[in-house]
């Protein structure tokens, strides 16, 4: 059966669809030894050879789904060119080629999914999906109701305002303070900005919610498959509602804005 080209690297777990694309267009996918860069090409990859790199894949029926503890120094790239650790280092007794959904900082720990199923992940990582992501953030300095309201309404950062996130504080313990942050965007090191801009510094970020899944008690380098229930959740699982209205009532501020 033809399929697309970035349909059938993400079911072998080469990529997400959306890095398919650029292994495409970079001229590094071949169909019977055929090198072709149109991201309309189809294949049958039950008849036809499908190489990346010269190495022929294979469309497997097994599908992974890890739920990882990220360690801080570590990436969430598959290749790092500064010969840092990758997060897959830490995935020891399993041979299918994984690959992180979205990412976390070198520097931020926690929560993190790897799979092999380039469908669920590029379902995961779409912007109308909008999964909760909860941080638990190390701040150093007074954090005042004003700090967690202009965090709560979202805030102006280099590529625009933030949607409005749940915010509160979790503990306060001397100099320091503990705050959690609940967001369904995905910009590149959106809480560390997102405190920077209200003058926190942060001292330490974890992860420690996707949608429903919470890290537990998995500890740091370790990891758990997720249960079919959870796998069908995360995909099938509705906007956090409190978000949503937050989100609404925001926009709505803006329109008003506009016509003054």
């Amino acid at each position: 059966m033809l399929e697309r080209l970035q349909k059938i690297l993400s079911m072998a777990g080469i990529s997400s669809r959306r890095e398919a694309e650029t292994l495409i267009t970079s001229g590094r996918v071949s169909i019977n030894g055929l090198v072709t860069t149109t991201l309309g090409s189809k294949a049958d990859p039950s008849v036809d050879i499908i190489s990346v790199d010269d190495k022929p894949i294979t469309v497997r029926k097994e599908r992974i789904y890890i739920l990882l503890n990220k360690p801080a120094g570590y990436v969430t790239t598959l290749k790092d060119p500064d010969g840092r650790p990758i997060v897959t280092d830490l995935i020891k007794d399993i041979t299918e080629r994984l690959f992180p959904v979205g990412r976390l900082d070198f520097n931020t720990d926690g929560l993190l999914l790897l799979t092999n199923d380039g469908e669920w992940a590029n379902r995961l990582a779409h912007p109308s999906h909008q999964v909760p992501k909860e941080y638990h953030v190390k701040v150093r300095g007074e954090v005042t109701p004003e700090t967690i309201a202009k965090l709560s309404n979202g805030v102006k950062l280099d590529d625009g305002w933030t949607a409005p996130a749940k915010v509160e504080i979790v503990r306060t313990i001397g100099k320091n303070s503990w705050i959690s942050i609940v967001i369904h965007e995905g910009r590149y090191r959106q809480v560390r900005r997102m405190c920077e801009t209200v003058g926190l510094l942060v001292a330490r970020l974890i992860r420690t919610r996707y949608g429903d899944l919470q890290l537990g008690e998995i500890k740091p380098g370790t990891y758990r498959h997720l249960t079919q229930e959870e796998i069908r959740s995360l995909i099938e699982g509705k906007p956090d509602k409190q978000q949503k209205i937050k989100t609404q009532e925001k926009d709505l501020h803006k329109k008003k804005n506009r016509g003054k």
